[in-house]
């Protein structure tokens, strides 16, 4: 596993789901205590059950304080910017566009820590763990702040979301065999950035069968 490539993407995804989970923590009208608490679960929940599932004992994150210390540093600016600078209503639309930008940018660099950390364990099956391992890490912890504010994880219900993940995390795999490690990264950062864009743009989303069950009635 190429070690810089690594923790180029590590702290992209940190700062930016730092960013998402400040984000959702003022949405809610929580303190600075329960923002910061939000924005580093995000950042770092996702990666300690990558971490977990591959036996690294204790997770990377509890070990190297620099995640946390990124997530709370980021946590506070948020705060502050938000007192300093309050979104009225006539900014909602850019208040979600940012936070759609953050959260993109965190899932595809996320992705790729966990594909990259799946590659580098041997494994038998060449997709399967780098696959999956690219997909948690990428969602866990989204799914862990959604829970925490009380939101349904927006990743079973709205948007392809872990899907563009796993299709970004599946096309690199399927590179490694003919390309580099930061070639194979670049490609699914670029692929999972435009598959998520494309979605919140054309309005994709996967199949519910309840919707479709109320149409036919």
């Amino acid at each position: 596993m190429d070690s810089l490539t690594w923790v180029i993407f590590d702290i992209m995804g940190t700062i930016a789901f730092a960013v998402s989970g400040a984000m959702v923590a003022i949405q809610r009208r929580m303190d600075i205590f329960g923002i910061i608490v939000l924005a580093a679960l995000t950042a770092v929940g996702g990666g300690m059950v990558r971490d977990v599932l591959v036996g690294i004992n204790p997770p990377v994150a509890l070990c190297n304080i620099t995640d946390f210390m990124l997530s709370i540093i980021i946590a506070i600016i948020a705060a502050l910017a938000y007192s300093f600078w309050p979104f009225s209503p006539p900014n909602k639309a850019f208040m979600l566009w940012l936070y759609n930008m953050f959260d993109t940018v965190g899932l595809a660099s996320f992705t790729i820590t966990g594909m990259l950390t799946g590659l580098s364990r041997e494994a038998g099956n060449p997709y399967v763990l780098p696959v999956l391992l690219g997909v948690i890490t990428a969602v866990g912890g989204g799914i862990l702040r959604d829970l925490m504010a009380h939101r349904m994880p927006a990743v079973l219900y709205k948007d392809v979301y872990a899907t563009a993940a796993l299709l970004g995390a599946m096309v690199s795999c399927s590179l490694q065999t003919v390309t580099d490690t930061i070639t194979m990264a670049w490609v699914c950062f670029v692929l999972v950035i435009g598959l998520r864009f494309s979605a919140l743009h054309f309005g994709w989303h996967l199949f519910h069968p309840r919707s479709d069950w109320k149409k036919r009635k």
